[in-house]
């Protein structure tokens, strides 16, 4: 596991894009639970960090799909999946395992 950023870098609701072995990825904190995701919608490729965050779900700002923080799933258009990886808090470290 990568450590990324630190824990008061991504406030609560906020969001954080970092660089993990040339991938762009996007730390989302929704009430001290940080998720990592590919900072790129697998429908058309829209960058994701302009996105919306509500209720379990990151909306792609260019047509709107929604993906779970989870699993990354579209239940809306299940054949796009948004890749998410591990997180684990350290401390203040936020650590990203890429797999």
């Amino acid at each position: 596991m990568d450590s990324v950023a630190k824990v008061s870098e991504v406030p609560n609701f906020g969001k954080k894009v970092v660089s993990i072995s040339g991938r762009e990825i996007l730390l989302v904190n929704v009430k001290g639970t940080v998720y990592a995701l590919e900072n790129e919608c697998p429908h058309q490729g829209s960058p994701l960090n302009a996105a919306v965050v509500k209720d379990g779900y990151i909306s792609c700002p260019r047509h709107g799909y929604r993906f779970n923080l989870t699993d990354g799933r579209c239940a809306e258009h299940p054949e796009f999946v948004l890749a998410t990886f591990p997180v684990q808090l350290i401390g203040d470290e936020i650590t990203v395992d890429l797999g």
